[in-house]
C-alpha cells in the first residue's frame, strides 16, 4: 500500500462520528488533568493543604512511572522509560480508534491520563501528584487525576475481561 492508501484508511477510521466523540473524551479528560494540576501548582507548590482526616493535597514531583515506582534518578534510565511510555500510548490510542464501542470508552479514558502524565514528563520532566489519601500514619501513594482516570481504565478493562465473552 502507498502513503496515499494509507492516508485514507487512517482518515475513514479517525474521521467516523464515534470516532471523534472518542477523541474529544481523550481531550477533555486530558483538560481536566491539566487544570487541576495547573490549580495544585499555582496554589499548593511549597506546603501542604488540609481537606480532612482522610485526604490532603500535598504536591510531590514524580520521576518514576505510577505511584513513583521506577524512580532511579537516572537521567538516562527516566529519558529511556519515558520512550517507551510514548510508545505505549501510540499502541494504545491506535486500539482506541479500531476498537468495538465498549474498548473505545475504555482505552480512550486510559489515553486521556496517559497523555496528561506524558505531558508533564515532556514539559517538567516529572509528573505532579498531589491526592494523598491517608489514614492515621497509614499514607497511600499520592498520586493525581490522570493517574485516576489510568487506573479506572485498567480496571474496567479488566472487569470487561473477566465478565464479557468474546464471540
Amino acid at each position: 500500500m502507498n502513503l496515499k492508501t494509507n492516508f485514507e484508511k487512517f482518515k475513514n477510521i479517525f474521521f467516523k462520528r464515534e470516532n471523534i466523540i472518542i477523541f474529544l473524551l481523550i481531550v477533555i479528560i486530558f483538560f481536566l488533568d491539566r487544570y487541576s494540576k495547573i490549580l495544585i501548582i499555582n496554589n499548593f507548590n511549597k506546603n501542604s493543604f488540609y481537606l480532612n482526616d482522610f485526604i490532603n493535597y500535598n504536591l510531590t514531583w514524580n520521576t518514576g512511572i505510577g505511584f513513583g515506582l521506577l524512580n532511579f534518578g537516572s537521567y538516562v534510565f527516566y529519558n529511556l522509560i519515558t520512550v517507551i511510555i510514548g510508545f505505549v500510548i501510540s499502541i494504545i490510542l491506535y486500539l482506541t480508534f479500531i476498537s468495538k464501542k465498549t474498548d473505545k470508552i475504555i482505552f480512550s479514558i486510559i489515553c486521556g491520563g496517559a497523555l496528561g502524565n506524558f505531558y508533564d514528563r515532556i514539559i517538567f520532566n516529572a509528573v505532579p501528584d498531589f491526592i494523598d489519601i491517608h489514614y492515621n500514619d497509614f499514607h497511600w501513594f499520592t498520586f493525581n487525576i490522570a493517574d485516576i482516570f489510568i487506573t479506572l481504565g485498567i480496571i474496567s478493562y479488566l472487569i470487561r475481561g473477566f465478565l464479557v465473552k468474546n464471540s
